[in-house]
């Protein structure tokens, strides 16, 4: 069986450098055009090459969107962009529009191009016709089943890669193909600007009682009847291999830091553990499931992997996150005093027990010492957020270690 590669989102440069460290094979970042998180800080293009220079120093790779569906007022742009873009050396574009897809293979033709889940390919056919015109990849949509794809591995050429979705946000439209923010607020989804209608709250107008609102149930537990639960596959990596998926991808360039270093932590684990041997990866479910709960998340589904989603897979009386850690800050280089640098992100206090996450796996439970602002003077707790902080713990850190604190639970 051939290892899949994990396949890690990153919002900026910090996020990307976590993604690294905490077990990536692969990581896919946007630029400051063209890309669909036109919300998400993205990168540069002096960022976009530090990116790269790390994640290839550690052997990693990375890949970056141009998955908008274009206008025509967006093609000149595309091209001066790709014509920066390919003195940085990505390993791969991910595209969705055939325009931008023509532009790509004159501009750049010695990097790869991986065809975005926005182009909806749903059978091998499609994968067929992307490899004649000289895609490497295909993201599936979510709308198959792990039977569908097995399908689609059994009618394409070996060389032809299947990347798939396997943890994060669903979208209620077709392959994130939605209308209604562009609708309601006069921002397009499609060209990154997503206002997440999906999300609220609605009630019925009828149209001769202006003002008069009823409320739409699905039953009795609420009305958020396009608030779809979150994809977990922790669960489900011998069928995911066995279905010959090569990339598994984890959704999310607009999160943190710390929601990615324990998605990518937490998968790494997995993904290694079961080619170790399948009683590896079993007796090892509990810990995989409690990390996966530790970071923001809309419960659980499963998808279109075993079947269309029933009504379980909606959540009907809340639009919000489940979280159970907040974000503190990670360590950075050490100083002549041996303190550790953070930029702090949460406020936290000098005898506080906080969390300290180790790539490899550890979580140690620490007491914080001594915090000194960057004059040295010291300080009871850090309260503004981005401040450059110096700590101790009372033991020794790694650059890149994420700090968090368990929430009380209410």
């Amino acid at each position: 069986m051939k290892k899949p590669e994990l396949l890690v989102p990153a919002s900026n440069l910090e996020v990307l450098k976590v993604a690294v460290i905490f077990g990536a094979d692969a990581v896919y970042i946007g630029g400051e055009a063209f890309g669909l998180r036109a919300k998400a800080k993205n990168f540069s293009m002096e960022d976009i090459k530090e990116g790269i220079d790390f994640a290839h120093a550690h052997g990693v790779k990375v890949y970056v969107t141009a998955n908008i569906l274009a206008h025509n007022n967006d093609l000149k742009g595309v091209k001066n962009y790709f014509l920066e873009l390919k003195e940085q050396m990505p390993d791969a574009l991910i595209i969705s529009d055939p325009g931008i897809f023509t532009i790509a293979r004159e501009i750049c033709p010695e990097i790869e191009i991986h065809i975005s889940t926005q182009a909806n390919n749903t059978n091998y056919g499609t994968y067929q016709f992307w490899h004649k015109l000289g895609a490497k990849r295909v993201v599936s949509a979510r709308e198959l089943s792990l039977q569908e794809i097995s399908e689609i591995h059994q009618n394409i050429p070996e060389e032809m890669e299947i990347e798939t979705f396997i943890h994060g946000a669903m979208c209620i439209s077709y392959s994130g193909r939605c209308l209604l923010s562009n609708y309601f607020t006069s921002r397009d989804a499609n060209q990154g600007a997503c206002t997440h209608p999906c999300r609220w709250k609605y009630a019925v107008v009828e149209e001769t009682r202006p003002g008069e609102y009823f409320p739409v149930y699905e039953n009795e537990r609420g009305t958020y009847i396009f608030n779809s639960k979150d994809l977990c596959m922790i669960e489900h990596i011998p069928e995911l291999v066995g279905a010959g998926i090569d990339s598994f991808k984890i959704e999310g360039r607009m999160k943190t830091a710390l929601y990615v270093a324990t998605v990518a932590r937490t998968y790494r684990k997995a993904i290694d553990d079961y080619f170790i041997s399948k009683e590896t990866y079993e007796k090892n479910m509990s810990w995989y499931l409690d990390q996966i709960s530790n970071c923001t998340y809309r419960q659980f589904t499963t998808g279109f992997f075993f079947g269309k989603p029933d009504e379980n897979t909606q959540i009907y009386n809340s639009n919000t996150y489940i979280k159970e850690y907040t974000y503190l800050g990670m360590i950075g280089e050490q100083n002549k005093d041996g303190l550790y640098q953070i930029e702090q992100r949460n406020k936290f206090s000098v005898g506080e027990v906080i969390e300290v996450m180790k790539p490899e796996g550890d979580n140690l439970l620490l007491t914080v010492k001594t915090i000194q602002d960057e004059d040295g003077n010291e300080m009871e707790s850090a309260p503004h957020p981005k401040q450059v902080l110096y700590i101790d713990l009372g033991q020794p850190l790694s650059k890149f270690d994420i700090l968090r604190r368990k929430e009380k639970e209410a």
